[in-house]
């Protein structure tokens, strides 16, 4: 049985998790291939260091250049994190023309259209499952199952910690700050938890999508990113009562008209009926149409060791695959075909929206806000004042007809002037699916 070296570069949670798996299902996986994989190197920043998994320390060593060179390793997986050191593992490996596999999102954000040319230029492979929703095989799905699709829309909850955050938020009716406590001691949540509760792995996650999805890469710079630092209970609590439910939604939509692809990540109203309403937990899902297929669903763990390792088994297996059959790139792993590729801008966006303002209880106040809004000519669908709210002011629920975020912006700046509005606006969009 042909056999292929792996050199793996990275020994933390996802690495050892890797070569655990490997240990556990390699000879399943060598009688399902055909070709047995065989860890070489493991290259780590300290081989003294404990580790929860064993690696024999035979296998260790401190020198990835070393790892990447030595003539036995057929290929190269990266699993140390970070964006500068890990570019300049992808790019030596890819330059002696061994295939890559890596894990690492941030790392594609920043710098895939690097990598994806470099890939190219030396016929070599990157393999990137993993990088995006976990266990969940939706790179697979959009390079190989979905190829004679033209995907017209993609809505992604691809960060566990902010699901998990907002389910018990809404099945609990518990406070953000303790919620989001319990998620750090439980290792859901890093400490700062600002690149996951900003919206901003989301955004990682969602461009790389968006990118293979529709063949122009995405600018990291150009996907609006907002998090879920600003919803409240209340929020939760009255969207539950309008029949939705909140959710940190990574948005790609196909706009024809403006030859564009809007390309956001931001906290949404989800219809209780729809199939993304009902993911919950540290569990994730993307909702993907095709003008051929239609509307398909992926679900599944989105991290974690073991989820993560799952989809770097499933590169393993692939590049084992392209190896035995001689070739470098069965499925090229990024191909740019829409050289006119545009992402729509926020401004030109056009959404329905919840608004909750904190209102004084005076006769006329609903008056005056329908005024702005009409002069903006942004039509209202339903107004809600809840009863059993007493004091200085109160809450206003307002849902809006479709409208542009420039419109909205413009009419809240003038509505948050008023005298009888108390405190800032907070408006949260509203997807249909539609």
């Amino acid at each position: 049985m042909r056999q292929v070296n792996l050199a793996i570069i990275g020994g933390g949670t996802v690495g050892g998790g890797v070569f655990q798996a490997l240990q556990r299902n390699g000879a399943l996986m060598a009688s399902r291939l055909g070709m047995e994989l065989r860890v070489a190197r493991v290259a780590v920043r300290d081989v003294r260091k404990a580790r929860a998994v064993k690696i024999p320390a035979g296998l260790l060593t401190d020198d990835w250049k070393a790892a990447i060179s030595d003539p036995q390793v057929n290929l190269v997986v990266e699993l140390m994190g970070g964006t500068t050191t890990a570019r300049k593992v992808v790019l030596a490996a890819l330059r002696q023309g061994k295939p890559v596999v890596t894990a690492n999102k941030a790392l594609l954000s920043a710098h895939g259209k690097e990598l994806f040319a470099a890939a190219q230029k030396h016929g070599a492979n990157l393999y990137y499952e993993a990088s995006v929703a976990g266990g969940i095989p939706i790179i697979k799905v959009l390079r190989e199952g979905l190829v004679g699709n033209r995907i017209t829309r993609l809505y992604g909850i691809v960060n566990g910690t902010c699901n998990y955050i907002l389910s018990r938020m809404k099945l609990e009716g518990a406070d953000f700050s303790a919620v989001l406590a319990d998620a750090q001691r439980l290792g859901y949540a890093e400490t700062p938890p600002d690149l996951d509760i900003d919206g901003h792995d989301a955004a990682h996650k969602i461009g790389i999508l968006a990118s293979l999805a529709h063949g122009f890469w995405v600018n990291p710079k150009q996907i609006y990113t907002e998090g879920i630092r600003a919803v409240t209970g209340q929020d939760i609590e009255f969207a539950g009562q309008l029949g939705y439910t909140i959710k940190l939604l990574g948005v790609v939509k196909r706009h024809d008209e403006q030859r564009a692809v809007q390309v956001s990540v931001y906290p949404a109203l989800v219809p209780n009926s729809h199939v993304l309403a009902n993911v919950n937990g540290v569990f994730n899902a993307v909702y993907v149409r095709g003008d051929v297929v239609g509307d398909t669903l992926y679900y599944g763990r989105g991290a974690g060791q073991d989820a993560t390792a799952s989809a770097v088994l499933s590169d393993l297996a692939d590049a084992a695959l392209d190896l035995k059959s001689g070739v470098k790139s069965r499925v090229a792993p990024f191909v740019p075909h829409e050289r006119d590729g545009r992402v729509l801008p926020l401004a030109e966006a056009i959404s329905r929206y919840y608004v909750r303002l904190n209102v004084a209880d005076k006769p006329g106040t609903l008056a005056k806000i329908a005024a702005i809004l009409g002069r903006a000519r942004i039509g209202m669908s339903s107004v809600i004042q809840p009863e059993g709210h007493e004091g200085k002011s109160v809450p206003l629920i307002l849902m809006i007809h479709d409208a542009t975020n420039t419109a909205m912006a413009k009419a809240m700046s003038q509505i948050s002037r008023l005298p009888v509005i108390k405190g800032a606006p907070t408006l949260i969009r509203v997807e249909s699916f539609e």
